[in-house]
């Protein structure tokens, strides 16, 4: 076997089979028990996520967890056709090319973006409305409100903030560095357009040591 295809949950796209690489099919946003048992052998080595991009941030978790993300290459065949994952690397949305660069393609590592509730950002993080003070590493980038805050990865500085503020007249400001950092009235998080499991008044996205070995390019 030369990789592993994992699909995750019931909107993955329809794939065909090959000879040489395992497939297997999980439920959506995959766990411990499900992911953990298949990252042995020599084809665990390259895995190919064909989900959502919350699909791909579990997964990513799980590598994370087994100290094997410097050790793995990953590809991505999203489920959506606007992933924000496949829209910042340049991955194609169609699922045959999108399964033809992951299986073929070569690794062009990218930032892991983790949070201090012990989470993986794969592609987009949002908050808001929100109220509070945030920094991005040493730079104030908000005091009181904003409509929205989004957090992506960057390959130049780690990660990127964009924050919109007003309702009528927006304005948005871009701030790029290792971590953002939020203390703020009580919200709740969007991860990879999945909300956080409960309110919090403070958050942290920052970029991991390790980055993510992602296959993007032919």
């Amino acid at each position: 076997m030369r990789g592993l295809v994992l699909i995750c949950g019931q909107h993955a796209p329809e794939l065909p089979e090959a000879d040489d690489v395992r497939t297997e099919r999980l439920p959506a946003r995959p766990g411990k028990a499900a992911v953990d048992p298949l990252l042995v052998g020599e084809e665990a080595g390259h895995l190919m996520v064909a989900g959502t991009d919350a699909d791909l941030a579990a997964v990513l978790l799980r590598l994370l967890r087994k100290e094997k993300i410097a050790t793995t290459k990953v590809g991505y065949i999203p489920a959506e056709p606007r992933s924000a994952v496949a829209g910042l690397w340049g991955l194609p949305t169609d699922p045959l090319r999108a399964l033809a660069l992951a299986w073929g393609g070569e690794v062009d590592p990218v930032p892991l973006i983790r949070d201090d509730s012990g989470g993986v950002l794969a592609g987009r993080g949002v908050i808001g409305p929100v109220r509070g003070v945030g920094y991005c590493d040493d730079q104030r980038a908000l005091r009181g409100g904003a409509r929205r805050i989004e957090v992506e990865p960057d390959v130049e500085a780690g990660l990127v903030a964009r924050i919109t503020r007003g309702t009528l007249l927006r304005r948005s400001s871009t701030f790029a560095g290792r971590a953002f950092e939020l203390g703020c009235l009580p919200t709740t998080p969007i991860l990879d357009g999945v909300p956080f499991s409960r309110t919090v008044n403070r958050w942290t996205w920052y970029r991991h040591t390790e980055d993510l070995r992602l296959i993007r390019t032919g």
